[in-house]
């Protein structure tokens, strides 16, 4: 008698085969490193648009800074007006937004943020979670202090 099919130990032995090669490919791909990455991708562009518009307005304003940007890596502050938060603050969104800017935009995993807000065009009450400070020689300084990447994400003017 002519049996055809698969024995029990041959079917086995291919799903464990897959398995294997599954995991392989999972460690590889390493799909929380890519997130973090693009993450810090995003910050690396949100934070040249946000130099980028504070240079267009210092072009315009004859040299003058927007108000409220401190001198000193010491006294870097959160681009933000929280009344909630009494970390320093640089409301700079009035200055920029909708001038230099369509609108602030936001870090990609900053908790206190809003779901949907993709970047702040309403100046009201925001907080974008980077920081700004400018040098005692003008130089502006944005920075995102989440970066995932164990590296400081910074852009300067």
């Amino acid at each position: 008698m002519n049996k055809k099919g698969f024995t029990l130990i041959e079917v086995l032995l291919v799903v464990v085969i897959i398995a294997i090669l599954a995991g392989i490919t999972i460690v590889a791909i390493n799909p929380g490193q890519q997130i973090s990455d693009a993450n810090d991708t995003q910050r690396t562009a949100d934070v040249k648009t946000i130099v980028d518009a504070v240079s267009q307005y210092r072009i315009d304003n004859r040299g003058d800074l927007p108000a409220n940007i401190p001198v000193g890596v010491d006294n870097a502050a959160v681009i933000g007006d929280d009344p909630a938060d009494d970390d320093v603050e640089a409301d700079i969104c009035g200055d920029l937004v909708p001038t230099y800017v369509v609108g602030l935009p936001t870090d990609p995993t900053a908790e206190d943020l809003a779901a949907a807000a993709a970047q702040y065009t309403d100046c009201t009450d925001y907080y974008i979670g980077y920081t700004i400070y400018q040098t005692a020689e003008g130089r502006v300084f944005v920075t995102a202090p989440d970066a995932e990447g164990g590296e400081t994400i910074e852009a300067a003017q």
